[in-house]
């Protein structure tokens, strides 16, 4: 379930699994979270996503988290350098 109340700023795709990156403002500076999900269709053709995932999907679930990890770092950088520039 999403309660983020914003829009993500990066979705990682690797086939039916996504990587959410949420950034959350902070007094002390931007917080950063990951919500990992997968995508399927039900019977009737409706698109739904779960964040339970089978034994065969657990690497590409860990790969994604690496990935988005390493994106976070990207991110917590520049907000550095921009509270740097600001200062």
């Amino acid at each position: 379930m999403n309660t983020h109340s914003n829009k993500p700023v990066d979705t990682i795709r690797d086939g039916s699994l996504n990587a959410t990156i949420w950034m959350n403002p902070r007094e002390n500076g931007n917080f950063y979270s990951v919500q990992i999900t997968r995508s399927y269709k039900d019977e009737h053709g409706n698109w739904h996503e779960t964040d339970s995932f089978s034994g065969s999907e657990l690497l590409r679930v860990a790969r994604l988290a690496n990935i988005a990890y390493s994106e976070i770092l990207i991110y917590r950088a520049k907000d550095r350098s921009s509270e740097q520039e600001s200062a």
